[in-house]
């Protein structure tokens, strides 16, 4: 089970950057404490050193669902400014979101349609007669690479097929980075009411508000069990 969450300042100042950067050690050390695998996906640093704009991270295990909902939703601090020691504003809030996870498709042999093709270029009679070269083209998405690297047409169709990977490899890596940037939204629609979690002070402790922790969690355990029965 995998679930992506976002963690953003949204248009907040450096303070909310600051909190980012808090939370997300929090995140990372009690998922940890949890049992669950975490994978920092994306990260944004903040102008002020030790800051995080917004940062995704991907949680993995049995129970990354119930881990992710007790942190969804809008997170608050109390303290001090670290930035400006006279501000007078106590309260910073930044969000917690639920990104949905990208399906990636396995690529099979019998999406790729080889076709063998005369090279092009100086190469004598040889290039002329043979039809040495191969165009590997993925037939889902028409992404298509040429070979002619070769005499050899086996040798090209293995490197066509190299190549042909590896670009269906970058665009996969692009449209993430596409998908991921399309939650910056969540930046306009963080919440300054209910925060599923208070924290105070420069040592960025919980806030006694928390008590219900245990009975929190218990009960989205029990909700998600009951979705499986």
């Amino acid at each position: 089970m995998e679930r992506i969450i976002q963690i953003t300042a949204g248009r907040g100042p450096a303070e909310c950057t600051w909190v980012v950067a808090q939370v997300l050690k929090k995140v990372l050390d009690e998922a940890q404490v949890e049992g669950l695998e975490t994978n920092l996906l994306q990260r944004e640093v903040g102008q002020e050193n030790g800051t995080v704009e917004t940062a995704t991270i991907s949680v993995k295990g049995k129970n990354a669902a119930v881990f992710a909902n007790l942190w969804i939703g809008t997170i608050q601090w109390i303290g001090q400014s670290q930035f400006r020691k006279m501000h007078k504003r106590k309260n910073w809030f930044i969000g917690i979101f639920e990104i949905e996870p990208q399906k990636n498709a396995s690529i099979s042999e019998n999406d790729i349609q080889y076709q063998a093709m005369r090279s092009s270029g100086a190469g004598g009679q040889h290039v002329n007669k043979v039809s040495s070269a191969i165009r590997a083209t993925h037939i889902p998405t028409g992404i298509a690479v040429v070979s002619m690297d070769s005499r050899s047409q086996h040798q090209n169709k293995k490197l066509a097929t190299e190549r042909l990977l590896k670009k269906l490899e970058d665009e996969t890596l692009q449209q993430l980075k596409n998908h991921v940037g399309k939650q910056w939204e969540n930046q306009l629609n963080i919440e300054r009411g209910n925060p599923v979690r208070v924290f105070t002070g420069s040592d960025f402790k919980k806030n006694k508000i928390e008590k219900s922790y245990k009975e929190t969690r218990q009960k989205l355990k029990n909700d998600l069990r009951n979705e499986h029965n």
